[in-house]
């Protein structure tokens, strides 16, 4: 069992930055994928950036690449997501989640593949 708890989220000005934080309880953490999903008012939750168990791989939306970066730290049971240059269109509530299954190397996109959810975080960008 897994519980996430995100942090970080606020509201900021287009082309400011801003830097996720996803606390994960149990020992098991470190030995699952982690993704960074997000969902707009009215759309459905979309993949933003994902990383493998070990952290040795990372996949990116295209809607995000070279703006955001996804790391973490096993020590400190965390996942981050920084993210620079940000746009309006970036407004969402942001979520991590942990893979279903432990171990995987391929990073999932699917909402479905993630059995561990946070409670979510506003980032809201002003134009």
């Amino acid at each position: 069992q897994v519980q996430l708890v995100e942090s970080g989220g606020g509201l900021v000005q287009a082309g400011g930055s801003l830097r996720l934080s996803c606390v994960g309880s149990g020992r098991t953490f470190r030995s699952y994928g982690m993704g960074w999903f997000r969902q707009a008012p009215g759309k459905e939750r979309e993949f933003v950036a994902g990383i493998n168990w070990i952290g040795g791989s990372t996949r990116y939306a295209d809607s995000v690449k070279g703006r955001f970066t996804v790391s973490r730290d096993n020590a400190k049971n965390t996942v981050y997501l920084q993210m620079n240059s940000l746009k309006p269109e970036d407004t969402a509530v942001y979520y991590c989640a942990a893979d279903d299954t432990s171990f995987r190397i391929v990073i999932a996109t699917e909402p479905g593949r993630y059995g561990y959810w946070g409670q979510g975080t506003q980032v809201t960008v002003s134009s």
